[in-house]
């Protein structure tokens, strides 16, 4: 299973090492959102506010889970990129170890906290009682979340984006299915949804964990790598908790915006909710981007040639930036036909309608620093993208919301333009770390 990303021609082997993680980024939101369509066929709006505030909250430990297994990534890249094959798989016990800790004590602690998070979303009365149930199922199931992204880590360190693909094409399938059967036949509405996306997730985890006992990397794996190893956990955590805080900064910011329009009542909560479903699907390609420019280019670092990972970062802008441009544009003009996609309440399409469309901008300006983020991790410097992210949240996109709330009441509008005007901020903030980083190096190699 050896895959290079050092050779090749770099925008055929960057593309190709994205795609995979774009259908698997597809494949995980479609059935995040077939959640959303299949209760709103059954249900009514306290059901949709339910699942889109607690899968939002899913999707908030799901991006921390995925930061700091990013660690991994990171460093099985690098390990890979100058052919430490024994250093690789001591790092995957390590990891192992690690996250098993992880899984109890994240699924106890959540569990604990129900009722805490519950009120601090500021959850809609007639949505409490199915978001209590859903988010319960699924902190239940953080075990086996944990399990399916910490092993595609694994193998996306290794160079192999497409077999996590396939281990949760079949997630997919079944949570679709499940769905059905269980918010739709047996109507138990958020509690099914919840219910068929963990029994979904823990079918995917075995899966793939029988997969990578079976099937051998570049490097094999030993019982004598499932040692602690202090050194090599500190490696782990040293790259992946400012990934982790990065991006659980970020969620935390779209939660507090979701506690703003729950404030303001049940028909802007269930259009904030639903857009944020259309949102996080529109992000797939430059999140795809994101996280194969982390593993491709700690791969070409490990092996010395930051010459070939600038070059990735030219293209995935480039890509990014076209494309976030392009649904911007569009969500312009079918704003409510996106949104009739998930309620036939008319008044709910109206008020997220407009929130989208403001909304819509983020897609080209997250391009920017979505790119800039992978390639700052791959680098091994994880805090430039951390600081970028914080400044940006505590200076535009949370007192941006708060302020357009306050001042517009009877619109989403202007509340939809916190997010792109924030990631406008983080974008340039981008530009100036990469220009000094690229400044560094030349006044080094004079020297």
């Amino acid at each position: 299973m050896k895959k290079s990303l050092t050779e090749g021609n770099v925008l055929k082997v960057l593309v190709m090492f994205a795609l995979p993680y774009l259908l698997s980024s597809f494949l995980q939101t479609f059935y995040g959102m077939a959640d959303l369509y299949v209760v709103g066929q059954f249900n009514g709006a306290d059901a949709i506010s339910a699942v889109s505030i607690g899968s939002q909250f899913m999707h908030m430990i799901t991006v921390v889970i995925i930061g700091l297994a990013m660690g991994t990534t990171v460093r099985i890249g690098h390990a890979v990129g100058r052919k430490d094959y024994q250093d690789a798989s001591k790092i995957v016990g390590n990891t192992a170890l690690l996250f098993i800790i992880v899984a109890v004590v994240l699924t106890l602690l959540l569990l604990w906290c129900t009722p805490l998070i519950i009120s601090i979303m500021s959850t809609p009365k007639e949505a409490v009682a199915q978001t209590t149930s859903y988010l319960m199922i699924c902190f239940a199931g953080i075990p086996f979340i944990i399990a399916y992204n910490v092993i595609s880590s694994i193998f996306r360190g290794a160079g192999d984006s497409k077999t996590p693909m396939y281990f949760i094409f079949i997630a997919c399938v079944v949570n679709i299915l499940l769905d059905y059967l269980f918010a739709g036949y047996f109507s138990l509405g958020a509690s099914g949804a919840a219910l068929a996306t963990i029994l979904a997730q823990a079918l995917s985890s075995l899966i793939a964990l029988i997969y990578m006992i079976k099937r051998p990397f570049v490097f094999k794996i030993h019982l004598s790598d499932f040692q602690f190893n202090f050194n090599i956990i500190k490696d782990i955590l040293v790259s992946g908790i400012p990934i982790s805080f990065q991006d659980g900064l970020i969620q935390v910011s779209f939660l507090i915006i979701t506690i703003i329009a729950n404030s303001r009542g049940l028909i802007f909560a269930t259009g904030v909710g639903i857009t944020e479903k259309i949102i996080s699907f529109l992000f797939l390609v430059p999140s795809a981007f994101l996280s194969a420019l982390s593993a491709s280019v700690a791969q070409n670092i490990g092996a010395k040639k930051s010459e070939r990972a600038d070059k990735m970062l030219y293209y995935g802008l480039t890509i990014t930036v076209l494309y976030g441009l392009s649904c911007a544009i569009i969500c312009q003009f079918i704003p409510q036909t996106l949104l009739a996609l998930f309620t036939s309440d008319q008044a709910v399409v109206e008020a997220g309608s407009l929130y989208l469309m403001a909304y819509a901008w983020d897609c080209m300006f997250a391009g920017i620093h979505f790119c800039f983020s992978g390639y700052f991790c791959g680098c091994n410097k994880p805090m430039l993208s951390f600081i970028q992210n914080v400044i940006s949240i505590i200076a535009v996109r949370v007192p941006g919301a708060y302020f357009a709330a306050k001042l517009f009441p009877q619109t989403l509008y202007p509340m939809g333009w916190a997010a792109p005007l924030g990631s406008l901020l983080s974008s340039i903030i981008c530009i100036i770390f990469y220009l000094h980083i690229r400044k560094t190096q030349k006044i080094e190699q004079i020297g």
